[in-house]
């Protein structure tokens, strides 16, 4: 028996579980992938997966401003407004933290494997997002590179 579809069933059955159908919907195209021989797909997905994915999320954060529902003093409100000002503070460090993350991810492949997991099951089972890896990454890299431990 070939256990190669092990771990994306694994992950397929656990998005299920946990009523995810975001990380449900991934599992079974990636299984679709393999399924029709078209393997030769996954090296793309992998390079430009990520830069397609935050493209779109961006794209989806950024409607509002394009349709004109958030005003010019709307956003100048939010360097005024305590609320605004932590929101900012915030957005620089967590994007900051993931960039790290994807540095961390693309040294430590082998790292990758548990923050997927960790990710999946915060996804899964505590309602969070499929972002999560490239802030884990980060907070990783962050604690590794402060506490000096070593990556493995």
């Amino acid at each position: 028996m070939n256990w190669d579809n092990a771990p994306i069933l694994v992950v397929l059955v656990l998005s299920v579980i946990g009523n995810n159908h975001t990380v449900a919907i991934a599992a079974l195209v990636l299984l679709l992938i393999q399924k029709l021989s078209l393997i030769s797909l996954f090296p793309y997905i992998e390079s430009y997966g990520m830069n397609l994915g935050i493209i779109i999320l961006t794209i989806a954060v950024l409607s509002p401003l394009a349709q004109g529902r958030i005003s010019v003093n709307e956003i100048g409100g939010l360097f005024k407004a305590p609320v605004g000002l932590v929101a900012i503070v915030i957005g620089i460090l967590v994007a900051w933290i993931a960039g790290q993350g994807v540095v961390f991810m693309k040294e430590s492949p082998e790292t990758t494997t548990a923050l997927i997991v960790g990710t999946i099951i915060g996804v899964c089972f505590f309602r969070g997002l499929p972002v999560g890896p490239l802030i884990a990454g980060g907070m990783v890299a962050l604690i590794v590179n402060v506490l000096d431990f070593s990556k493995h």
